[in-house]
């Protein structure tokens, strides 16, 4: 009985949003936008132009536009600080911004882990 009353709720589900999309679709601001989008995509097929030569092209106008792309930009983030290991035994310096790195690990295996973090320099 699951499986049908998984049914009836996705067949209900999909109802809804079936009216909802009606409802856009008789909205003027959306239909308005819609064939805004279709006059760029025309607009970048005659002149052969991907969506990131309008970017460009739109940064070299107003300049915050290419602020604001980096900004939306999903998985950038702030680089890891650079960290130095000096081994006292033989000398050997590592320099790494991450802790996964394949020296530091045979050091951690040899020496300790808490060992090698008392290498690191400022």
């Amino acid at each position: 009985m699951a499986k049908i009353n998984d049914y009836y709720q996705k067949k209900q589900l999909m109802e809804k949003l079936a009216e909802e999309i009606n409802q856009l679709e008789q909205d003027q601001a959306l239909k308005r936008e819609l064939a805004f989008e279709n006059s760029i995509r025309e607009l970048m097929k005659e002149y052969d132009k991907s969506p990131k030569n309008v970017l460009q092209i739109l940064a070299a106008i107003d300049p915050s536009i290419a602020g604001a792309k980096m900004e939306s930009t999903a998985g950038t983030r702030a680089k890891r600080p650079m960290k130095t290991y000096k081994n006292p035994h033989t000398g050997e310096v590592v320099k790494t911004r991450g802790g996964n790195h394949k020296v530091l690990n045979e050091w951690r295996e040899k020496h300790g882990k808490d060992a090698v973090q008392s290498w690191q320099q400022d």
